[in-house]
């Protein structure tokens, strides 16, 4: 997961430079990494406040892919501030999946936070819960419960077992 932050600063240097009408693109941060980034959606919305990919949103870069049925950005694409991803949400590495219905990042401190159904797979682990937040940076993480019965629940395999 820590190449979140990556994945969703590249595609706001991406969507700049597919829109020639915002120009400034080379001064985004996209934060180290130069696998070229891949992103797409049915439809492509900027205004003063951000912009967005709409219909089967799609982000790719290097092994790592965020898909929902639209990711926002607020701020400009020298700029962006923070994203919001809505709609079947899904995050997947090489080494983990994360499913929900919603997902927020804020660049400044890191924060991804997916809310909704959450489930999180790494190998044949797997939890749920109604809500984690898990920091890119320090990638301390934080789980909340949801459900008729308020928890959150695993199955984890010791060894791989």
């Amino acid at each position: 997961m820590a190449k979140t932050r990556l994945i969703l600063c590249a595609a706001a240097t991406a969507l700049a430079v597919a829109l020639p009408s915002v120009g400034g693109a080379q001064n985004a941060p996209i934060g180290g990494g130069d696998a070229p980034i891949m992103w797409g959606g049915d439809r492509v919305q900027y205004s003063a406040e951000g912009f967005a990919l709409i219909g089967r949103a799609e982000i790719l870069q290097g092994d790592n892919r965020l898909r929902a049925e639209r990711i926002d950005f607020k701020g400009t694409e020298a700029d962006v501030r923070e994203a919001e991803a809505v709609g079947g949400v899904f995050f997947v590495t090489p080494q983990q999946t994360v499913r929900g219905d919603r997902a927020h990042y804020n660049l400044a401190n890191g924060d991804l936070t997916v809310t909704g159904q959450v489930v999180l797979n790494q190998g044949r682990n797997v939890a749920t819960g109604g809500r984690l937040i898990y920091n890119v940076r320090s990638g301390d993480a934080r789980w909340e419960g949801a459900g008729s019965n308020g928890r959150v629940q695993g199955v984890f395999y010791p060894n791989g077992n």
